[in-house]
């Protein structure tokens, strides 16, 4: 199973629609993640469009996006948990991807998708893939664009691709 992965998209502050090229690359996959920041709801009918989506709200979200889609999920698909969240909930002491890693502490994950930092990000932290795509739209202090792939197998295997 091949699953699309971005973050952060900011439609239409940072950018006024999602790019192209992220059509492209998600055109053959089984299920899109979206770890929050969309402030436009329209971002998940438009990746609807390619195949079923699941979504969580971030910090930059509607109040009314925010209690539609939650700020954790858990996805039980092809005989993986999955954590999906945005990474802001928690201490500021911590790093985003240690937020992320908490926020599924006690729910036995095999991965925690997130975004929040714009930062790609992929490590394994005690069995648990941390994996953020990074943002296809607003690159802050990061050279590229980016989303992200995840292959689920025998095991989970993950890739961040530069637009």
């Amino acid at each position: 199973m091949r699953i699309g992965v971005i973050s952060d998209t900011h439609i239409p502050v940072r950018a006024k629609h999602l790019p192209a090229a992220l059509f492209c690359l998600f055109e053959n996959v089984d299920l899109i993640l979206h770890a929050g920041d969309l402030v436009d709801p329209q971002v998940l009918v438009d990746l609807a469009a390619i195949a079923p989506v699941e979504a969580v709200a971030g910090n930059m979200d509607s109040p009314e996006c925010q209690q539609k889609l939650g700020y954790k999920k858990i996805l039980e698909v092809a005989g993986f948990r999955l954590g999906l969240t945005h990474g802001h909930l928690g201490s500021y002491r911590s790093t985003t991807p240690q937020r992320a890693l908490a926020i599924f502490a006690q729910d036995n994950v095999d991965a925690v998708v997130f975004g929040h930092s714009h930062r790609p990000y992929q490590k394994e932290e005690n069995g648990v893939l941390l994996f953020n795509p990074g943002s296809p739209t607003d690159r802050r202090r990061e050279p590229r664009h980016s989303c992200g792939l995840l292959t689920l197998g025998k095991i989970i295997t993950a890739e961040i691709i530069y637009l």
